[in-house]
């Protein structure tokens, strides 16, 4: 059979209760609800009495009786639930600080020392505590820990945040159903950095938890690249406002547009006064600050719309908010300001969600609406959420470890409620790590630090003019998302003081550096406090603010906002632009007049002229040199790797055919003279045979010469990104300049001997004689292609190209016109010279 945990006997079951609550004992917990005592007994309504009664801290805060209600409205859904739990009945300890320390303590020796006497009850169980679940300020959780880990008892805050209590080694029976601190660092540092506020403010008390804190929050925003412009750390143990209120005013008036504020919640009273003066004094300021910060919303004064607060995340309890608005909750009968919350739900004010459906009869007097209304927008019903699962945590703990402790079996006996008692040792095992879903169906979970995993709610505090407020959820941060989920804003839901010039506001030492820039910090200023200079040559940034350019890829540059990497133009000398065509049209037309000068010599073979000078090798000599003017047209357009194979290798063959039948000329000549003397052994050399000779051996070796280049190191075509800002010059790389210049030392060895036997000659008595022509064409030849190296070699890109085709008809004119022009003078004009009397004279 199974044995029903004992229930309370209460003697008068048609008493008015809103809350009944259990006597079966599970739960201790510290609450710190600032109103007189809980009044636990069964006694009628009563009409309103004002009563005189003042909590010892002389404030009253309507948000804890929230978290009361929160807490008995989980334990009484967990006791009514089949599947939770099931035969057990889960009771409550409510105990008040007063914020006093003294009060913690007293208190807590009272829930764990001995049974909790509930008047008009007979409660004949035990009182086995389960845990302690409580909302200390952070300091006195600490201290609480400090006191009682002696008896292994779970401590669970549903408001401290202190970031060194996840410490498992020095707390390991702390737990908390709101994030780590550390966790909303990080989220102010990404809410700075997304609006790209890196010049900021922080004012902050000078307690441990908030000088840890405040150094993280730091390192975080510089790990963004922010700066804290100015950091005001006030005391925190002050007993006169006008001491914080004028430190806080000297240091928002100079202080940047955004300021940080992170105050322990005890100082949150203190800065009442001095935050109310600064957002009416300052406009165009800033203020971001975390949900400690919430109690300061209540003020009688018109403030603005510029301030973001951070806030451990929340859902909407819609059974928990019926909850509030049907129950009758007697012991408020005889308190005072209990009472007046109580009524102020009645308030058309208030939210639907929990406005009660009465007749107010009570007439409220100004001070009492200004002091009481506001609880009706309290920021998701203060921490209700967090109390809600704090309660199912432990719950489902419990729940893990008895049946663990059942085995298969679902039977309770005296042994199992025996295993109650070793409670407190046994229920860490199932409080770390635990996975559980609270009454809303939500998946939770503690970490292993004991930290529930959740995030953050970035909330828009709203001033309306009738001086109402309101809280407008603008965005979140949960660092357990998946990266780039994590935070989440919505500019547009967030509505920012009329004050501002621009929305969202700026808060930075300097503008922003502006794509095509990049930040240069100056020397013994903060990084934030810098210089923007444009990005070198080749080098582009695509970011605002960015401290680096980045170097555009080899075929690509700069475009001029030097913001992007646009391709770089692809250039060479082609036949589509002037310099080309010109070229073009040079290199034709000399093409032209050669062939015709060539038509001329043979149609006017036969004649002295034409015979007296070699006729083969004048055949031969014009051939070349049309091949010549033509292979310069192998210089234009895109270069490819069979036109750059072509290039110095027929412009080497060709030049040394043309060469070389000057050579031949030039010995024939002074051959002609010597033989025509008597008993002259050099007749025997005169005839086509050595002159052809001569011309093929000089080829022979020049293309030797290419043929070896081509073997060796061959040209290739070749894409030249550096020469030319912004451009891709695709040129003949000539693979070996010593085989380049060997071949140019060739031609300039057949063209010095050639002119060093036609300057000899060039006075032989002949009254025709070539030598002297020779003589200029070589001279012409051989200055052209002197001149040609230094300015080669001085020229860059296309205009290389240019110019070396520039030098092949320089030199080719030069060739063309001072041998063949003469002749074609008498062929053409001088006829009567052009006979044998003539040439023997």
């Amino acid at each position: 059979m199974a044995q029903e945990a004992e229930m309370c006997q209460h003697p008068h079951q048609d008493c008015p209760w809103g809350i009944l609550p259990p006597c079966s004992s599970f739960f201790a917990t510290g609450f710190t609800i600032h109103y007189k005592g809980v009044m636990v007994k069964c006694v009628p309504e009563t009409p309103y009495e004002k009563s005189p009664a003042v909590p010892p801290t002389g404030m009253y805060f309507p948000e804890n009786a929230f978290n009361f209600l929160a807490f008995v409205f989980a334990v009484e859904e967990i006791n009514n639930s089949s599947e939770l739990l099931p035969n057990i009945t889960l009771g409550l300890h409510i105990e008040e600080s007063y914020g006093s320390s003294v009060y913690i303590f007293n208190n807590a020796l009272n829930i764990l020392g001995g049974p909790f006497l509930v008047e008009n009850f007979k409660c004949n169980s035990s009182d086995t505590v389960a845990a302690i679940i409580e909302n200390f300020p952070a300091e006195e959780s600490h201290r609480f820990y400090d006191t009682f880990q002696m008896y292994h008892y779970p401590q669970i805050s549903y408001t401290s945040q202190n970031l060194y209590m996840s410490d498992t080694r020095r707390f390991p029976y702390f737990y908390r159903t709101v994030p780590n601190e550390l966790h909303v660092c990080a989220g102010i540092a990404k809410l700075l950095k997304h609006f790209g506020w890196n010049w900021v403010g922080i004012i902050s008390t000078d307690d441990d938890r908030s000088v840890r804190a405040v150094q993280i929050l730091r390192e975080e925003i510089e790990r963004n690249g922010g700066c804290v412009a100015l950091h005001k750390i006030i005391p925190h143990q002050v007993r006169s406002k006008f001491i914080p209120t004028v430190q806080i005013l000297e240091t928002v008036k100079g202080s940047s547009t955004v300021n940080i504020l992170y105050f322990n919640e005890n100082f949150a009273f203190v800065m009442e006064s001095a935050l109310r003066h600064a957002f009416l004094i300052f406009p165009g300021k800033v203020f971001i600050a975390i949900e400690n910060m919430e109690i300061l919303i209540y003020q009688r004064h018109r403030m603005r719309n510029n301030t973001l607060i951070f806030t451990a995340h929340r859902s909407d309890m819609q059974k928990f908010f019926k909850f509030i608005r049907e129950l009758t909750p007697v012991w408020l009968t005889n308190d005072y300001y209990g009472l007046n919350w109580w009524l102020g739900l009645c308030d058309g004010q208030c939210l639907k969600n929990i406005k009660r459906q009465c007749n107010l009869t009570k007439v409220f007097t100004p001070e009492e609406k200004y002091n009481f209304g506001y609880h009706c927008q309290t920021m998701h019903f203060a921490s209700s959420y967090s109390v809600y699962n704090a309660v199912y945590a432990v719950a489902h703990a419990l729940h893990a470890m008895i049946t663990s402790g059942l085995g298969n079996g679902t039977t309770w006996s005296r042994r199992n409620w025996e295993f109650l008692d070793y409670l407190p040792w046994k229920l860490h095992r199932y409080l770390r790590n635990l996975h559980f879903k609270n009454g809303l169906g939500e998946e939770m979970y503690l970490d292993e630090n004991g930290d529930i995993a959740i995030g953050y709610d970035i909330i828009n505090l709203l001033f309306m003019p009738d001086k109402t407020w309101k809280y407008e959820i603008v965005g979140h941060y949960n660092p357990h998302a998946p990266p780039g989920q994590d935070f989440i804003i919505d500019e547009k839901a967030i509505v920012w003081e009329s004050s501002f010039t621009q929305t969202p506001p700026q808060s930075r030492c300097r503008p922003s550096c502006h794509p095509g820039y990049r930040k240069l910090t100056k020397e013994g200023k903060p990084i934030c406090c810098y210089d923007c200079i444009p990005c070198a040559e080749g080098e582009v940034s695509n970011q605002t603010d960015t401290e680096t350019c980045t170097t555009c890829p080899e075929d690509q540059w700069p475009n001029k906002k030097r913001d992007a990497c646009i391709p770089k133009v692809k250039t060479f000398l082609s036949y589509e632009e002037p310099l080309g065509i010109v070229l073009t049209l040079i290199s034709i037309f000399f093409f032209l007049i050669t062939a015709a000068i060539l038509g001329i010599f043979i149609y006017y073979r036969d004649t002295p002229i034409v015979r007296a000078n070699n006729r083969d090798l004048s055949y031969i000599l014009l051939i070349s040199l049309m091949l010549c003017f033509l292979c310069a047209l192998i210089f234009i357009g895109q270069p490819k790797e069979a036109t750059c194979i072509l290039r110095q290798t027929t412009f080497g063959i060709t030049f040394s055919i043309a060469l070389s039948s000057i050579l031949a000329k030039t010995i024939t000549v002074v051959t002609a003279f010597q033989a025509t003397k008597p008993g002259s052994k050099l007749r025997k050399w005169m005839g086509s045979r050595v002159s052809n000779s001569i011309v093929l051996s000089c080829s022979l070796i020049q293309t030797v010469l290419c043929l070896a280049w081509l073997f060796i190191a061959p040209p290739f075509s070749y894409f030249n990104m550096k020469s030319e800002i912004g451009t891709i010059l695709i040129e003949c790389n000539e693979g070996s300049v010593i085989a380049f210049y060997c071949v140019l030392g060739y031609l300039g060895f057949l063209a010095g001997v050639s002119f060093i036997i036609a300057f000899l000659a060039r006075n032989l008595p002949d009254s025709f004689n070539e030598a002297k022509y020779i003589t200029f064409s070589m001279l012409v030849f051989c200055s052209v292609w002197i001149s040609f190296i230094p300015t080669y070699l001085s020229t860059k890109n296309k205009y290389m190209v240019a110019v070396e085709i520039f030098a092949i008809l320089a030199s080719t004119v030069g060739l063309l016109g001072c041998i063949f022009i003469p002749k074609c003078y008498v062929i053409l004009l001088r006829p009567d010279m052009n006979i044998r009397k003539y040439l023997k004279n």
